[in-house]
């Protein structure tokens, strides 16, 4: 079966971004971020290593980078100035942003200089493309009904929908995610995007805020309790419940245990693959926004409230780290013995406590 959708949807889409192609929030994509001392204290929302270097991403497209664990930044050359959500790195040299507009951001030389790779308006021309020569022949007509239908009104509607994570296995495989459903996935290095919108078992399309692997499984959590799992042989994220219908912001895991957090500072823990979940206690209701796995397997978890989260025992247990300069938290990672951490007045970082020594014989 084919999608059919008319042909004029997408050419108002593409008259209504012309008309627009001046106002304050199209400009952003062909603007380049504003190279400013202020960029270093401005908001920033993603964290991710790039090899040694220490490489974060904010608001008005600000990258910023550091070689010294934090003690000092340098501001990336960015064509954009769309505030940015997420950012990763899968090698030293090459990572990937993203953000609103739909932004994608690729940089080869480690985050000093970035390109844009994608955009909201060319992925919903990919959409329409992808899903005029889809088979839909292993959908029920319900379902098919739904995705001509969702897909013509995210044509419609014009492409201001962000991007909210990104997750690469290597340099040519990855996933982008983002509001309201937005999926896809590229085994080029970005160079094209597959969209993965019927692949995903959220049938009201929820946001999905966070994308990461835990062990062997690569993992989405999203608002009101979505958790998906990669089904590799199907190539379909199913959905696990969860005894929480409030959001989750992010998912960090090993092979021992899996977490899910996010709201009013819920922390959900499986040690199952997600066939069982168990609460486990945050200290407070803050939200949570961001989490990591140490090196030496430690995790943390960082919030809204400045709460700095340390568990030593994969997660079953946390205990609060006090922050020298405490701030709104988005995002953390943690590079050699320092604890980064990014958020409303850009990285912080100071360094971790030592692993506690084992007292069994």
């Amino acid at each position: 079966m084919r999608l059919k959708i008319d042909g004029g949807v997408l050419a108002a889409a593409v008259c209504w971004f012309a008309l627009n192609a001046s106002a304050e929030f199209r400009d952003v994509l062909a603007r380049p971020s504003t190279e400013t001392p202020q960029a270093r204290t401005s908001l920033q929302n993603g964290l991710s290593l790039a090899g040694g270097r220490l490489v974060s991403a904010g608001q008005r497209g600000h990258i910023l980078y550091s070689d010294d664990r934090g003690r000092s930044w340098r501001q990336g050359q960015v064509p954009v100035s769309s505030d940015l959500v997420a950012v990763h790195f899968p090698t030293p040299l090459q990572g990937w942003a993203v953000g609103h507009d739909a932004s994608v951001l690729h940089s080869v030389d480690g985050g000093a200089t970035w390109a844009l790779q994608f955009d909201g308006v060319r992925a919903a021309r990919r959409m329409l493309d992808y899903y005029k020569s889809f088979d839909a022949s292993a959908m029920d007509a319900q379902a098919l009904a739904k995705l001509h239908a969702d897909v013509a009104q995210f044509v419609e509607e014009g492409p201001d929908k962000p991007f909210l994570d990104v997750w690469f296995e290597d340099e040519k495989t990855g996933f982008i995610v983002g509001a309201f459903n937005l999926i896809f996935r590229t085994e080029d290095g970005g160079r094209t995007w597959e969209p993965w919108y019927h692949r995903t078992e959220n049938p009201r399309g929820l946001h999905l805020y966070a994308i990461r692997p835990v062990g062997r499984d690569l993992v989405i959590v999203g608002e009101q309790g979505l958790v998906l799992k990669l089904d590799h042989n199907a190539g379909r994220f199913r959905a696990l419940p969860t005894p929480y219908a409030g959001t989750y912001f992010g998912v960090i895991g090993t092979a021992q245990a899996m977490l899910v957090f996010g709201l009013r500072g819920n922390i959900l823990r499986s040690t199952d693959g997600g066939k069982q979940w168990q609460q486990v206690a945050s200290g407070g209701g803050a939200h949570l926004n961001g989490g990591t796995v140490a090196p030496d397997g430690r995790m943390v978890l960082v919030g809204q409230a400045g709460q700095v989260l340390l568990s030593t025992d994969h997660g079953a247990t946390f205990a609060p780290l006090t922050m020298q300069q405490p701030m709104s938290a988005n995002a953390v990672a943690v590079i050699g013995g320092t604890l980064a951490v990014a958020g409303q007045r850009g990285v912080r970082v100071q360094p971790l406590p030592p692993e506690p020594r084992s007292t069994a014989p």
